[in-house]
């Protein structure tokens, strides 16, 4: 229906959002059309404030506010300036920050290699990275990425690339999740739980 044009656009566009397919994003725009406590409003401010505050940090590309540049983690001095994690995007920086352990610093790439996709990493982001290791001397750079073929793809390109870095390259372990069994695990992690066993 002409009538409900700029309904239809709001499905589109929540539409494009990861995760989220033509039923779900019908279902928010329906719910912020039919909300009469200000919800389209308010998201509209949000969005807004998103767009015009939120920005990636120049050294690391975590999500940062403009006004803080470089981000909270590039400016904490109590990391470990002799460790890096490379991750494929900002979410992957707050998952591993929640876990406590690591205390170095971080590298967003943005991005994975998905030949089947047709997609690649531009050649910048990776000189960008190459760069950032040489100037900043780190010895081990952990490529923490998932465990799929894009991942795999990704973290042997990179490899390939930090070769001559003389830094030590390590990955993610991968093994059996807390709390699951042998019986549940698929022969890929299993595979990787055995080759990356530990002595007590």
């Amino acid at each position: 229906m002409k009538t409900l044009e700029p309904l239809h656009i709001l499905i589109s566009k929540l539409a494009r959002l990861p995760g989220v397919g033509r039923r779900s994003a019908e279902r928010m725009a329906y719910r912020v059309a039919l909300d009469k406590q200000g919800l389209a409003r308010d998201l509209a401010q949000a969005l807004r404030d998103v767009d015009e505050q939120v920005c990636l940090c120049s050294r690391c590309n975590n999500l940062t506010l403009r006004s803080v540049d470089p981000c909270e983690l590039c400016r904490d001095s109590c990391r470990d300036d002799h460790v890096l994690c490379v991750v494929e995007d900002p979410l992957n920086i707050q998952q591993i920050e929640s876990s406590g352990v690591f205390r170095g610093r971080y590298h967003c790439l943005l991005g994975k290699l998905s030949p089947m996709r047709g997609q690649d990493i531009p050649p910048a982001r990776v000189e960008a990275l190459l760069a950032r290791i040489q100037s900043e001397a780190f010895s081990e750079v952990i490529l923490a990425f998932d465990s799929d073929v894009e991942s795999d793809a990704t973290t042997s390109y990179l490899q390939e690339k930090l070769a001559a870095a003389n830094v030590r390259v390590t990955r993610l372990a991968f093994g059996i999740p807390a709390g699951s069994g042998i019986a549940y695990t698929d022969p890929i992690t299993l595979a990787r739980a055995l080759h990356g066993r530990q002595s007590y």
